[in-house]
């Protein structure tokens, strides 16, 4: 399976970051409080930010290398992000939020609709529009349309974070379903040691911008 290296250093607003690590197949945890560095990292792998020095590898592909001056576009890693915040198209149904990025595709790269949407239990939410959703099922769909995109890795930044205990518990299980399933590493960014202890195959902890210990499950 696919893994994702990487190595950042970084000066922004008097924060210091500096940090190596591997995530392999299933989900590796970066946990740690509030401002300890986690979304610096996970904007670096994505494209969306950019390091002082540091280099990035999914599998054998490199994404960045500042030392050779090597910087893949966004668009072009074929990484899934979701958000603390779905991002839904609220003029599209859920199913074709769910398309957007996979009729973009070569159709012999296109991942199977019905799997997904099983795996994430959307069935019966296909005719509707974002705003007859709970904020789970938004966040369902998102995954959904992330996966759709066929990622070589998918990133999940706090995706629970807006969500209220019982809206949380109703999305874990399929949280816990796609790690098992999904056939790409996943990047999980939390704050939450429950999170961390339901959904980690690693947990890397980040606190102050450095690497405090890298917990094997």
């Amino acid at each position: 399976m696919t893994a994702l290296d990487v190595s950042l250093q970084k000066q922004w607003r008097g924060f210091a970051l500096d940090v190596a690590f591997r995530a392999e197949g299933g989900a590796t945890v970066l946990f740690g409080p509030s401002g300890s560095g986690k979304t610096l990292i996970v904007k670096a792998v994505a494209g969306l930010g950019r390091p002082d020095r540091g280099k990035i590898a999914l599998g054998e592909r490199i994404l960045l290398d500042t030392a050779n001056g090597i910087t893949v576009p966004p668009e072009a890693r074929r990484i899934g992000v979701v958000f603390q915040e779905p991002r839904l198209f609220p003029h599209m149904s859920v199913e074709r939020n769910l398309l957007y990025g996979w009729r973009l595709l070569e159709k012999s790269k296109r991942p199977a609709v019905d799997e997904i949407i099983s795996l994430l239990g959307l069935e019966h939410l296909l005719k509707r529009k974002p705003s007859r959703l709970s904020g789970g099922e938004k966040q369902r769909v998102a995954i959904g349309r992330a996966l759709l995109a066929s990622p070589e890795l998918l990133i999940m930044d706090e995706p629970l974070a807006n969500l209220d205990e019982a809206r949380k518990n109703e999305i874990l299980p399929y949280l816990s379903r796609l790690k098992s399933d999904a056939r790409m590493p996943i990047l999980y960014v939390t704050h939450s040691q429950a999170e961390a202890d339901i959904l980690a195959d690693r947990i890397v902890r980040i606190a102050n911008g450095t690497i405090e210990h890298i917990e094997g499950r």
